[in-house]
């Protein structure tokens, strides 16, 4: 059980170091990060390896520890960004926990945990803009964390399951 705990820790280590790099890979620009959400790759992966709790903490500490480091994502961006990808990593894991470990669920899972995460981060810019007196619109909502994004949620889309089928095929997946 130990043996378990410290490769849960060692893993989600590895994905929290992946959210903190694979950002460079767009080039610190903006938009491109925008567009392609590099962050949410290992943080989704975490929460189906390691479950929810390690997935939720590599997801609120990814964003914040970024932005204390490379000053991007910029605060306040970094706090929504934290609550959904801790989002993503707690909802990939409790799906995976749930669902049936075939490759159709980790689609449903996926999907499930996406639109949770990024319902949070909409209603968290709603609210916040509320308390601020001034507007967050449904439109602007769907078009910065939906529309913008696709690029991005078609790589979820298509690399997650791959990555997830071939650790269940190397016999990687679960740890219990």
């Amino acid at each position: 059980m130990k043996h378990i705990q410290i490769k849960k820790l060692v893993i989600s280590a590895m994905m929290l170091a992946l959210c903190l790099l694979l950002p460079f890979l767009t080039g610190q620009i903006r938009e491109i990060g925008r567009m392609l959400a590099p962050m949410h790759l290992p943080v989704l992966v975490c929460g189906y390896v390691c479950g929810p709790v390690w997935g939720f903490a590599v997801g609120l500490v990814a964003a914040p520890l970024r932005s204390m480091i490379f000053s991007m994502p910029a605060v306040p961006e970094c706090f929504f960004m934290a609550a959904e990808l801790a989002v993503y990593g707690l909802m990939s894991g409790l799906l995976y926990r749930i669902f049936p470990k075939k490759l159709p669920f980790y689609y449903v899972s996926l999907l499930i945990s996406m639109v949770s995460g990024r319902l949070l981060y909409g209603i968290l810019h709603f609210a916040v803009a509320g308390i601020g007196g001034s507007s967050y619109l449904f439109e602007t909502f769907l078009t910065a964390t939906v529309l913008g994004s696709i690029p991005g949620i078609l790589l979820q889309l298509i690399l997650i399951p791959l990555i997830l089928a071939g650790l269940k095929r190397a016999g990687q997946l679960p740890l219990s």
